[in-house]
């Protein structure tokens, strides 16, 4: 999935516009404006792959960005992964058939474990589950309930099923520039053999170095990139 580690740059989508959250809470957004010009600037740029989320429907369970992700998928020629809002196997099919390279569960994987074998019987390497966590518990329904799982013990499951990857995003310092958590991060790592992506608290080049360091695959950007603490080439160079 990532042969090579990647910075994955972050279009998360809310009634339309691209927006950052502070620690996942709905009323912190900044907004920063046209999804397809943000994933252009991005794969201009010299992103590889990625990561739309669609706000809206982590939060409400159904996804209300649908057009925004078709508009994106349509206009860039990178792989794109989605989350937000994907509740059953048959929405990631349809997803999946229509061009998205990748879907992430988190909610939906955590209520039904089995629904990540079930789409992988079909789509193989195509499920990512997002274990998102939240004083080192995992968090579902747009990070407001909490689970009683500890991520990296999750982790160890969803490989069983056929997950092609984790996506683990450290709600604690998610938005707020304010550092990673690489112990956090190396737990999850230690704990699988497939490629885990880390999200939440990038804010300086040396935090990029730090999870490549942990052993992450790959690292989800926002917050940093849109507001010009470093540019996408200048992450990528560090650790290339």
């Amino acid at each position: 999935m990532f042969p090579t580690f990647e910075v994955v740059p972050a279009v998360d989508m809310q009634d339309g516009e691209v927006v950052q959250l502070v620690q996942g809470e709905r009323g912190t957004e900044t907004r920063y404006g046209d999804p397809v010009e943000a994933a252009r600037r991005w794969v201009d740029a010299g992103a590889k792959t990625l990561h739309l989320v669609d706000l809206d429907g982590a939060f409400e369970g159904e996804r209300k960005n649908a057009a925004a992700v078709e508009a994106v998928v349509d206009a860039v020629d990178v792989p794109v992964q989605l989350g937000g809002g994907i509740r059953t196997a048959a929405d990631a099919r349809t997803l999946l058939d229509s061009g998205v390279d990748r879907v992430i569960l988190g909610t939906a994987a955590v209520n039904d474990p089995e629904v990540v074998a079930d789409i992988s019987e079909t789509h193989p390497g195509s499920v990512v589950v997002s274990l998102d966590a939240r004083e080192g518990e995992v968090v579902i329904e747009g990070w407001t309930e909490g689970t009683g799982l500890r991520p990296a013990e999750a982790a160890g499951r969803y490989e069983d099923l056929g997950a092609a990857g984790i996506l683990f995003t450290d709600v604690d310092v998610e938005g707020q520039l304010e550092g990673v958590n690489t112990d956090a991060v190396e737990a999850v790592v230690d704990a699988v053999d497939i490629p885990v992506v880390a999200s939440g608290g990038v804010a300086t080049l040396s935090d990029v170095e730090a999870l490549h360091d942990a052993g992450a695959a790959a690292v989800v950007v926002g917050t940093a990139l849109y507001e010009g603490r470093f540019t996408l080439e200048a992450a990528m160079a560090a650790v290339r």
